[in-house]
């Protein structure tokens, strides 16, 4: 044993170096944190938002919907109108209608209008029109929601992140500090040899969950560069550490919130009314189509026309008695496609109800867990001072010590981490119910 610490003497002797000159080269010290640019929770939110995929698709289909619902209103009142111009020359001469000649040249002009006076599917278009617009005005919501939950997660990572690698660095300097006491008291005789050998291997662990955090960390900084559109790694700018408040709805009202005002169901509502529509809108194909239309024409044999011009104004009834069937192979997949909109409209229900008791459930847990871990974290530092002092003492052993320093460095990664959670069950709850639920928070 004396042998087999002779030959450990210099790497406990380097051991009680401090770590920021024994410690091997780590990711911190290649990229010190003050040296990386800063964001905000309110500007990672804002420049998220131009940058995901999703919600600039969400919003081309709100403008997508917008013209489709004004096509669908002037039907009613604005007519189609086509205005064409041509001109021909021939081999040989022929009699020109519009100068009453021969001629080896035509020219013709013509202005076309046509207004329909009553089309069935029309008035299911119009509210079919609606409820897309009103589906892709929901899911905008959804889709910034969503991307506000996933920017919030990538910061919160970050800023847990810097707080767990303060946890592993105080691990560190408590190990190194204790392994110093350990060598004193081992020269002096009032320890054995394996209480330094423990402290040696414990400063070993804690410079590898060093190393970890360090690696994790500039994980999530690239994370959350990529999340707002930056070439290089982004930190996250500190947020407050005061007890999350308590919801102020109950469970039941945050369910009804979010099947009455929640973009999820708003968009498979709407999606269900636009199958609706469009299912009567073919049946509606049974009825007649009447069309009020003009045109004016002009022949000559130069342009513009001038020499000869008609006009006409007329009437015409549409009433389609069979097309081969297609109408009705319309209808049946129209019904099918309203019956599938009706299935995933209920199952969505119910999945709101689940999810919103999930999250609701997980926010009060973490809430819970925090407050109990900021006093586990009290109690395991009151411990390690009284095995510090008794270990310096010589009233306990390296094991009683070590055990208090591992519970002190669990108790701090677990009050950083329900802390962070509560932040993120919070987003997930909001993001179901469409709106923000504290008045100091960042809007989206």
């Amino acid at each position: 044993m004396s042998t087999l610490f002779a030959l450990l003497l210099p790497l406990v002797s380097l051991s009680a170096v401090p770590a920021e000159q024994g410690a091997p080269v780590t990711f911190a010290q290649e990229a010190r944190a003050d040296s990386l640019p800063v964001v905000t929770l309110r500007e990672a939110l804002r420049r998220a938002t131009n940058l995901d995929p999703n919600y600039v698709a969400a919003l081309g289909r709100i403008d997508n919907a917008g013209w489709a619902r004004t096509a669908a209103i002037t039907a009613f009142v604005v007519p189609s109108v086509t205005l064409s111009a041509s001109g021909q020359r021939f081999t040989s001469e022929f009699f020109n209608i519009g100068t009453a000649q021969l001629t080896s040249q035509l020219f013709q002009g013509s202005a076309s209008a046509s207004l329909n006076l009553f089309r069935g599917d029309k008035f299911f278009e119009l509210d079919r029109t609606e409820a897309e617009l009103e589906a892709s005005r929901a899911s905008e919501l959804q889709a910034l929601y969503e991307t506000a939950v996933q920017t919030e997660s990538d910061y919160y990572t970050v800023l847990a992140g810097k707080e767990l690698q303060n946890v592993a660095r105080e691990r560190v300097r408590r190990a190194t500090e204790q392994l110093a006491v350990a060598r004193a008291r081992v020269v002096s005789g009032a320890a054995v040899q394996t209480d330094s050998l423990q402290l040696v291997l414990e400063l070993t662990r804690a410079r590898v969950e060093l190393l970890l955090q360090e690696a994790e960390l500039r994980v999530a900084r690239f994370q959350l560069a990529r999340r707002v559109g930056a070439a290089g790694p982004v930190d996250a700018a500190a947020l407050d550490t005061a007890a999350a408040p308590a919801l102020p709805l109950s469970e039941a009202a945050a369910i009804a919130e979010a099947l009455a005002e929640g973009p999820e169901y708003k968009v498979v509502l709407a999606d269900e009314e636009a199958a609706y529509a469009a299912m009567w809108g073919a049946r509606s194909q049974y009825l007649p189509t009447i069309d009020l239309f003009g045109s004016y024409s002009a022949f000559d044999d130069r342009f513009f026309p001038t020499a000869t011009s008609r006009g006409a104004l007329g009437l015409s009834l549409s009433w389609p008695l069979w097309n081969g069937g297609q109408r009705e192979i319309q209808m049946t997949r129209t019904r099918v496609e309203h019956d599938v909109a009706q299935a995933r409209r209920a199952d969505t229900e119910l999945a709101i109800r689940r999810d919103v008791a999930q999250a609701y459930a997980a926010y009060n847990t973490a809430r819970a867990s925090a407050m109990l871990a900021a006093e586990a974290v009290i109690v395991a530092r009151a411990s390690l001072r009284v095995q510090e002092s008794r270990y310096r003492s010589g009233a306990t052993t390296i094991l009683d010590l070590l055990t208090a320093q591992v519970d002190l460095t669990d108790a701090e990664a677990g009050l950083v981490q329900s802390r962070y959670a509560t932040r993120l069950a919070l987003a997930g709850l909001e993001a179901l119910l469409g709106r923000r639920l504290f008045a100091d928070q960042i809007e989206p």
